[in-house]
């Protein structure tokens, strides 16, 4: 699906876990936020101005550019129009020299210990942004849990926190807090 398809999934679960995820960023860090319809909406939510973003999505660029941030880096290469992200070589080299105090990432689909997207280029992008943050969080709505998709970019037990949703099943939050921290916003 599109982006602008997928901008009308899930919205009001996509908000509550923005609004809770912007309370994990703390004024004067450095942080990346990846591209997808989740993160665009975290864009939008970010409670504090005070903070460097690097992003490789257009989307989550333009959000913010909106607004008076510290700091804004938009990383290029290959532009992918169907979400808006930059990929290939040229992102992965410019992401790989760079570190975060977090960084933030979503997906199509977590299944078993696998966090998986459709695109290898974007799941590179978010992986090596990840291999280069303190502090690693995966957002994702109760509707990604369960589902396969193409390709696997990171295992659950390496990120640090899921935020999700309140409508994320139980069994679902049991087996994976096996694995790692899960956070689940309030509606």
């Amino acid at each position: 699906r599109s982006n602008v398809e997928k901008q009308g999934l899930q919205i009001a679960e996509k908000q509550e876990i923005s609004r809770f995820a912007g309370h994990l960023i703390d004024e004067g860090e450095t942080i990346f936020i990846g591209p997808g319809t989740t993160l665009e909406c975290f864009a939008r939510e970010l409670p504090i101005d005070n903070i460097r973003v690097v992003t490789n999505s257009l989307p989550v660029f333009l959000i913010l550019n909106e607004r008076k941030l510290t700091d804004l880096i938009l990383i290029g290469g290959n532009y992918r129009a169907i979400t808006g992200a930059f990929v290939g070589t040229l992102t992965l080299q410019n992401l790989a020299n760079l570190q975060f105090s977090k960084a933030f990432v979503s997906c199509n689909g977590i299944k078993d210990n696998a966090i998986a997207t459709f695109s290898e280029e974007e799941g590179e992008s978010q992986c090596i942004a990840l291999n280069n943050a303190n502090k690693k969080y995966l957002l994702a709505d109760h509707s990604k849990f369960n589902k396969f998709d193409f390709y696997t970019f990171y295992n659950i037990s390496e990120i640090d926190t899921i935020v999700s949703d309140s409508k994320l099943s139980q069994e679902t939050f049991e087996d994976l807090s096996k694995q790692t921290t899960i956070l689940l916003s309030k509606p």
